[in-house]
């Protein structure tokens, strides 16, 4: 057995390290991006815009929202471009640095009774610019914890790296819930204030995480990609269309059912924000574990059967997730957001990390998840707004269905995307590993995985 055979089934020495070091990164530009849309849901209608009229202030605040998820693609090309041709860790440092810059200084914007309509256009320029620094963040975090990692354990070290982002999500809507007696002026500032603390701590734990393994072979080998992203879109255009699918019923089903549904709940007073938070910080602290048990599942029987559960599953679950929320009821509505996080998103997020760095080449790994992973935000990041102009013609069957149709996106594109953790990859590993076990190596080496996809051809 070769050392790189050996290196791809045991994967590296730092696998563990990176793979939590992704994942703190992950949380903590989570907490910044979606604290946002937390903010956008519950304050942003009435400190930066007009409050005469709550629907068009909702609406403005959800457009203001969805530039940030618009520009994510840009993102996602740049930080694809810069991951494929000077290396993942770059990335990482620069997104996270980015990112936290911008939410410091949307806690120090003035609002609309201040400065006028500019409170408006400020908003959106921080949030254009904090919407390409996310952008560029997911590519670089999962594909380093998905280079460092064994084989036969993708699914579940990805997922960790995935976990991230519960964790993000339940940090920012417990600093909501703890500034809530603040203050309306208050309320909404300490939160973004105290992404301070955490950027600094990020900064210092990415700086420590090790460069991809398999990014440094291919620049010893003189085999970087000069134009990664003109290259997939020539070579490999089909599968960045399927992860944009599959992606966009995951991310659109999140703004749906979290975002938009916290603005239903408060506007049609069904429920107060300290019940809607609680319940989403409990969906939240549930998928921490979610996620990364779901990631692990796909290591067990595979991919494809994992995203088609989701799917389905979302297809089915529209209309009952908008009777629970209209009940009013807090165990109900709280149940709404467990179900709909923990299943609905959880359940097709801890697939993706692998599935989709496993349909790309590693020369245009980067490049192609990252513009399919970022391109569905545009979806999501106007979701809301969708759902909000539904919700106003037709009630809330419109954003059901919306909700819905989603799900039967997703599971479409599931069934038309191949499976790249099968019977036959598993097959090869097993292979490997009664090698590796016939032979006593002298000690773990420290190269890198071979590069192929989701096949390891």
């Amino acid at each position: 057995m070769s050392a790189q055979q050996l290196a791809a089934v045991k994967g590296t020495p730092a696998r563990r390290r990176v793979a939590i070091g992704s994942s703190i990164g992950a949380t903590i530009e989570t907490y910044d991006f979606i604290g946002f849309g937390t903010a956008a849901a519950l304050y942003f209608n009435d400190v930066f815009f007009p409050s005469e009229d709550p629907l068009s202030g909702t609406l403005l605040s959800f457009a203001t929202l969805g530039v940030g998820f618009a520009v994510r693609p840009i993102g996602g090309i740049i930080g694809g471009h810069l991951g494929d041709r000077i290396g993942r860790k770059p990335v990482l440092v620069g997104s996270l640095l980015l990112m936290g810059v911008c939410t410091v200084l949307i806690g120090m914007l003035p609002t609309y009774q201040t400065v006028g309509a500019w409170a408006g256009v400020l908003l959106v320029l921080v949030r254009v610019v904090q919407g390409l620094a996310f952008g560029a963040e997911w590519g670089g975090a999962i594909l380093m914890t998905f280079e460092h990692a064994p084989w036969r354990k993708r699914g579940l070290y990805t997922g960790i790296t995935q976990a991230g982002f519960p964790v993000g999500l339940l940090l920012a809507n417990a600093a909501f819930l703890l500034s809530v007696p603040l203050g309306e002026q208050w309320a909404w500032r300490v939160p973004f204030l105290c992404s301070a603390v955490l950027i600094v701590v990020g900064i210092l734990i990415r700086l420590k995480v090790e460069e991809s393994p398999e990014f440094e072979a291919l620049k010893s080998e003189g085999e970087v990609a000069s134009n990664p992203l003109l290259e997939v879109l020539r070579t490999d255009w089909r599968n960045v269309l399927r992860a944009f699918c599959l992606r966009s019923t995951e991310t659109a089903g999140y703004a749906l059912s979290v975002t938009f549904a916290m603005s239903y709940l408060a506007s049609e007073g069904l429920a107060g924000r300290s019940v809607t938070l609680f319940g989403l910080m409990l969906a939240a602290a549930l998928g921490i574990a979610a996620t990364t048990l779901w990631g692990a599942l796909t290591d067990r029987i595979g991919r494809r059967p994992v995203y088609l559960f989701g799917t389905a599953f979302t297809l089915a679950w529209g209309v009952p997730l908008f009777l629970l929320l209209n009940t009013g009821s807090a165990t109900a509505i709280v149940l709404a957001f467990v179900v709909s996080y923990a299943v609905c998103q959880n359940g097709l997020a801890g697939v993706q990390g692998a599935w989709f760095s496993e349909l790309f080449q590693a020369r245009t790994r980067t490049s192609g998840a990252s513009l399919a992973y970022q391109l569905s935000a545009v979806v999501s990041g106007f979701t809301p707004l969708i759902a909000t102009a539904l919700f106003s013609s037709t009630g809330w069957l419109g954003p059901a269905l919306l909700f819905s149709a989603y799900g039967l996106l997703g599971l479409v594109a599931t069934l038309l995307t191949r499976e790249t953790w099968g019977p036959a990859e598993r097959a090869e590993v097993d292979a490997l590993e009664r090698e590796l076990a016939a032979t006593t190596p002298a000690a773990h080496p420290n190269t890198v995985p071979v590069r192929q996809g989701g096949t390891h051809r």
